[in-house]
């Protein structure tokens, strides 16, 4: 009588049917969830260029709104100083931007009539400069001029080559003003700036609105977290934290500009260099723009101690004082003030930078670095953007 060698069935055991729909059912899931994140990934991008193209459509209103923000969070350690004295909050408030307001006021009161005498001499200027460059030009072709050449003579090949034997070469074409784009995009970057200047009064009026009201919108944001009182604790620090570093940031950048626009004055004064107040307080806003700033000053105010000098050595000796102030008191003393607030990746920053120009122009270029840096403070802080935070530090 033979053994029995047959196996046991096993209840657990699932049979070949359950196994394959379970694969099935598993790869209709992976399939569901690639399709779903690339649904996603593609709305994501979809909300990001509608965002660009409100901002772009609506820069008008949203400079000046981001301009009267930034100016409420630079401010407010003064309006919180005054509040601690026992002012009122919303009379603190009006005296600072009183003071801001009168402060402005007086400097550009005091420099009209330079900066009036700067700009009628800007016609006699470029003449000079014009002639300057005429005069040094030698006999010999630059390669620019052979380029263009060639380029001329490639236009006339292949115009030729393209008639029928018998036809007669058309006419050359008019020449093309090569400026004509710099004068339009000047026109266009300056009507921006005309438009901001003239909307000051609402942007005072939304930074005196914002100072005052204190901690209303922030304690209304927390209300958003839920009914815990532990995380609204919790948001309510985390807020504080971001503000505080936000306000010492730009409170940081507010000095360091100021001490570059007195250090180039009393340098540009000490070297006899005309207007020197009004280059201080261009020194001051162009170094609002990280590199670019520095290096527009240095080409501004080298073309200035040429023209007024006459000598090459005068200008790269005014070029370098300047480039020199700036590199000092920004290299070193806001380096040392901002690392403990926002440290952004330089290469980040100039992306930025192109980006803001691109979307908003000269206002972008202005804005660029207080928005990456803001948004690094704020990722450093919320733990789902962390990595965002990682990414744009250094």
């Amino acid at each position: 009588m033979g053994t029995d060698t047959t196996a046991p069935d096993d209840g657990n055991q699932l049979s070949d049917s359950e196994v394959a729909a379970e694969v099935a059912a598993a790869i209709e899931t992976g399939v569901r969830s690639r399709r779903s994140s690339r649904m996603n990934l593609a709305l994501m991008l979809l909300v990001g260029v509608m965002l660009i193209a409100a901002f772009y459509f609506a820069r008008a209103f949203v400079v000046p709104l981001l301009i009267g923000i930034l100016t409420s969070y630079t401010l407010r350690p003064l309006v919180d100083g005054l509040q601690w004295m026992r002012l009122p909050r919303a009379v603190a408030a009006a005296l600072v931007l009183l003071a801001l307001v009168g402060g402005v006021g007086w400097i550009g009161y005091s420099l009209s009539s330079e900066a009036a005498l700067m700009i009628e001499k800007l016609p006699e200027a470029a003449r000079q400069l014009r002639g300057d460059l005429r005069s040094s030009r030698t006999e010999i072709p630059s390669a620019l001029q052979n380029v263009q050449e060639a380029a001329s003579e490639l236009q006339r090949a292949a115009v030729d080559a393209s008639l029928k034997p018998g036809t007669k070469a058309a006419l050359p074409l008019p020449a093309t003003d090569s400026m004509a784009w710099m004068r339009n995009y000047a026109l266009v970057q300056t009507s921006v700036l005309i438009a901001i200047v003239a909307q000051t009064p609402i942007v005072l009026l939304l930074a005196y609105f914002l100072l005052a009201s204190g901690d209303h919108f922030r304690r209304k944001l927390v209300q958003f977290v839920g009914p815990s009182l532990s995380r609204k604790k919790d948001a309510l620090r985390m807020l504080e934290e971001i503000d505080s570093q936000i306000q010492r940031y730009l409170l940081s950048i507010l000095v360091g500009n100021t001490l570059i626009a007195i250090g180039t004055w009393l340098a540009f004064l000490a070297m006899g260099v005309e207007q020197a107040g009004v280059w201080g307080v261009i020194a001051g806003v162009l170094h609002f723009i990280p590199y670019l700033g520095t290096v527009l000053l240095a080409i501004a105010a080298g073309v200035a101690g040429y023209l007024q000098f006459g000598t090459a050595t005068a200008a790269l000796a005014v070029s370098a004082v300047s480039v020199l102030i700036a590199t000092v008191i920004g290299m070193g003393l806001m380096t040392a003030m901002q690392s403990r607030f926002a440290r952004v990746n330089s290469a980040v920053l100039f992306i930025a930078l192109l980006f803001f120009g691109w979307l908003w122009g000269v206002a972008g270029l202005l804005l660029g670095a207080p928005l990456v840096a803001i948004a690094k403070v704020i990722c450093d802080r919320v733990d789902s953007l962390k990595p965002v935070g990682e990414l744009l530090g250094r």
